[in-house]
């Protein structure tokens, strides 16, 4: 296939099909008239060069009569002498013909078979020579008689049926692209509802969430019997298959979205009571041997461990629910820098640096969750990486968004894992946690639906000795002198 649409296609062949077809019927019609043109030229010159002598003109020709203006009749006598004249436009006198006229006229075969021949200085002849008895001043003599007449007509007839098969010939293509066009857009009309259907479903994300398919391709256009008709069936099939399967993996997602919403809901109130006994029991070691005190101790710790899980998980179902967002104006960088600080006081082996602007950058966001985030991606590079390692926090205003990016000089991030990082439960093998914490495969997932559900993103660039997480986040419209919210509990920036 060629470039182009179908429908251009379609409508370029029809259209030179057309233009071959008038251009073969036109060089038939030409060739045709040529040829009836050229045998009443020849049936006339064969009747006047077979007429009686009726007496000699002054010229010396005799018995020829009847010719058109401008006919060339040259005669050739047995003894050598060449005589010739060039019929008048007033048919009474003859002009005598040249030598040059003479010479062109005789090389034509005295066979009674007309001949086209260029006459010198008057254009082409249509000639025909026959022995003949030719009447003269001395007498009757045995000779040759050349006659010629002129094919202006026929030229001109010629011309004129050229240039009319030629405006046909134009006619019929600019009609013929007309109407094809008008005809292969008619046809073509369901396949263009059904590619412009497709490209709409293409774009549509469909891996999470309620997805409404566009409507099918109508009844009128789904005729089974013809080829169109049937892409049109198959697709509508198609988009019903999609659609139920879409459909089934919604319900899959929802079930299994409050399976986890409900059980992360129960389970507070066990772990609560788990941790509390065992506080308790720390509280009063002494009746306690010291594998006991051991033993609960560690349920105490792993208690907390999966405190923290459950509320995560908790905290995602929530978020893919699109509840527990409580947008106000806030200050990114005041949220950023109280981050900061808390993670240098719980980890004094890494090196802690702020780089931050100026002016606030104000966004309609939810405090405590941008707050975990930020926590989230710090608490990260504090578990994997090692001590000593410099973690930079940034924020800088990108036109009308917050950029807050979290970059480290770590070892990286693992590169079997680093297209799937903010995925759920996606880990760093122990080797490279340094941190007796270890990971629940939450956080990050954390961060990314947090952002999903501000309308921000967060993305990831990392190999190794560097990793940077980014966070962009819409920046709030403030009316012109209008301070941002801040908390009681804000740290001044310094």
């Amino acid at each position: 296939m060629g470039k182009g649409t179908l429908s251009r296609q379609l409508v370029t062949r029809i259209c030179a099909l057309v233009a071959l077809i008038a251009i073969a019927m036109g060089a038939v019609g030409v060739v045709i008239v040529n040829r009836i043109l050229t045998d009443q030229l020849d049936q006339q010159l064969a009747q006047a060069i077979g007429l009686e002598s009726r007496g000699a003109r002054g010229s010396g020709t005799a018995g020829l009569g009847g010719l058109p203006i401008g006919s060339v009749v040259v005669i050739v006598s047995s003894d050598g002498s060449t005589t010739g004249t060039i019929e008048g436009m007033d048919r009474t006198r003859s002009s005598d013909t040249s030598p040059e006229v003479n010479a062109s006229m005789t090389r034509v075969p005295a066979d009674g078979r007309a001949r086209t021949v260029s006459v010198a200085g008057l254009g082409a002849y249509r000639v025909i020579a026959h022995h003949a008895l030719v009447s003269s001043d001395s007498g009757v003599i045995t000779g040759t008689v050349y006659l010629g007449m002129p094919m202006d007509r026929w030229s001109r007839v010629m011309r004129e049926l050229i240039t009319i098969e030629a405006v046909f010939t134009v006619v019929a293509i600019v009609g013929a692209a007309v109407i094809a066009r008008a005809v292969v857009k008619d046809s073509l009309r369901p396949l263009n509802r059904l590619a412009s259907t497709a490209t709409e479903v293409s774009q549509m994300d469909l891996d999470t969430g309620e997805v409404s398919l566009p409507d099918r391709i109508p009844a009128s256009e789904t005729d089974p019997e013809n080829e169109v008709g049937r892409v049109g069936l198959v697709f509508n099939r198609m988009l019903d298959n999609v659609e139920g399967a879409l459909s089934a993996r919604e319900r899959s997602e929802n079930k299994i979205k409050q399976f986890v919403a409900d059980a992360s809901h129960e389970l507070r109130n066990p772990l609560a009571a788990i941790s509390g006994y065992a506080e308790l029991s720390e509280r009063s070691p002494e009746g306690l041997s010291p594998d006991v005190a051991f033993a609960m101790g560690r349920i105490a710790a792993e208690s907390r461990r999966m405190g923290r899980l459950v509320e995560d998980m908790l905290l995602l179902a929530r978020l893919d629910a699109g509840r527990n967002v409580e947008l106000v104006s806030v200050d990114l960088v005041e949220i950023v820098l109280n981050a900061v600080s808390d993670v240098q006081v719980a980890s004094s082996d890494h090196h802690w640096k702020l780089q931050l602007p100026d002016e606030p950058a104000v966004a309609r966001a939810d405090r405590d969750q941008i707050h975990q985030v930020v926590t989230n991606l710090l608490s990260n590079a504090r578990k994997h990486t090692p001590a000593g390692t410099t973690v930079t926090t940034s924020v800088r205003i990108e036109g009308r968004e917050a950029v807050i990016a979290v970059q480290d000089d770590g070892p990286g991030v693992p590169a079997e894992i680093r297209e799937h990082v903010f995925e759920r439960f996606a880990r760093a093998d122990a080797a490279r946690t340094h941190d007796e914490e270890g990971s629940t495969g939450l956080g990050l997932a954390i961060v990314a639906a947090v952002m999903a559900a501000h309308g921000g993103s967060a993305s990831v660039d990392s190999h190794e000795g560097y990793s940077c997480f980014t966070l962009r986040i819409p920046l709030e419209e403030l009316p012109t002198g209008a301070p941002p919210e801040t908390s009681p509990a804000g740290a001044p920036r310094g």
